[in-house]
């Protein structure tokens, strides 16, 4: 079925804001990952075994052109510099209205039961919105402590906005690594905004089907939702896989979303891996694909423009077994009672990738 970027996210509209970019109204943005300024950036950077944790996020130790005026004696955190320099960007003598720059950190949640169970279970019979298992938890805690070091001893600036999957191992991971943390009396909350758009590739596995809105707000009451969020999960398919072109297309319009009625510069995405695939992709920066509960920042530069609307198909046909199955094959799927097997697509960068063990 052909649709347009419009009806795909009918069900995505964004949330009463007291700030819209005006000079996008109408228009989409062409989104730039702005390099040298993280390593990630670099081709040389290789994202197999590669830890935030001991690499200060990627921040590259360089200087900026406002360290003259900002640093004069040479005193400043490299965070406080880039952050005096990001502010510059968005407000120099020479800032132009159609330009914006922000520092997204998207965060690919904890280890989930159906990572830990799949190679038990079999990918098609695991069957959950999953929470996380205690490593997922480790894993969210670690990012807690190592934010809060860096915040203490190296001046990070404190997030200025929180956005989340809805699915449970991204709404938890995000609690587990922000709510604790001290922030400024005004003006940066953690209250993350729950977006649909920051799911994972919607294939018939359900723990791609997220849990309903009256869970997901008994768990976090102080939890916000776009405007439009539906009690139950009205975008998943038993029997339908999103495509990739559907999916690409979801993550650059969220991204607009996002950049179109929020000002702030400095935002937190938590997410998953096929979903960061994407949102990179959208960004034009390089791939990088992430460990469960990994990080990676990028500074983004969006250029608003006129661009075509896309059109693709928003669905496929995912073929299933009549009855339980007997089994299942890696990289083929179920095995089923008749002999035959239901067809599982390659891996593409979206699920089944992110209800494997990897």
């Amino acid at each position: 079925m052909k649709t347009s970027l419009a009806a795909a996210l009918l069900a995505l509209a964004p949330a009463a804001v007291a700030w819209t970019w005006a000079d996008a109204e109408g228009k989409s943005i062409k989104f730039t990952s702005v390099p040298g300024y993280f390593v990630q950036d670099d081709e040389a950077t290789s994202p197999t075994g590669f830890d935030y944790a001991t690499a200060n996020f990627g921040l590259v130790n360089r200087t900026y052109p406002t360290d003259k005026r900002f640093d004069a004696a040479g005193e400043k955190m490299q965070w406080q510099r880039f952050e005096a320099w990001v502010k510059h960007l968005n407000s120099g003598c020479n800032k132009k209205s159609n330009v914006q720059y922000k520092v997204l950190f998207m965060g690919r949640h904890g280890e989930g039961w159906h990572n830990a169970a799949e190679s038990f279970y079999g990918t098609p019979a695991w069957n959950a919105d999953p929470l996380l298992t205690p490593a997922g938890e480790r894993e969210a805690y670690k990012a807690n402590a190592y934010f809060k070091e860096r915040y203490k001893t190296q001046k990070m600036p404190r997030f200025e906005s929180y956005y989340t999957s809805p699915l449970s191992r991204c709404t938890v991971t995000a609690n587990l690594t922000f709510a604790d943390i001290q922030l400024p009396a005004a003006g940066r909350p953690f209250v993350p905004i729950v977006k649909e758009g920051f799911r994972e590739g919607m294939t018939l596995h359900t723990c791609n089907r997220r849990s309903s809105k009256t869970y997901i707000s008994e768990m976090f009451p102080f939890y916000q939702f776009e405007a439009g969020f539906t009690e139950s999960d009205e975008l998943w398919h038993a029997s339908e896989s999103e495509t990739d072109e559907a999916f690409a297309v979801r993550a650059k319009a969220v991204l607009d979303d996002v950049f179109v009625t929020d000002n702030k510069s400095w935002i937190s995405v938590t997410a998953h891996s096929g979903a960061i695939t994407q949102l990179l992709a959208a960004l034009n920066h390089r791939p990088f694909r992430l460990a469960t509960g990994q990080i990676i920042p990028v500074l983004v530069k969006e250029v608003i423009e006129r661009q075509p609307t896309p059109v693709f198909e928003a669905h496929e046909p995912y073929s299933t077994c009549d009855a339980p199955p007997i089994t299942s094959i890696a990289g083929q799927g179920c095995v089923c009672p008749t002999g035959t097997t239901s067809a599982l697509p390659e891996p593409t960068g979206s699920e089944p990738a992110e209800c494997s063990s990897d």
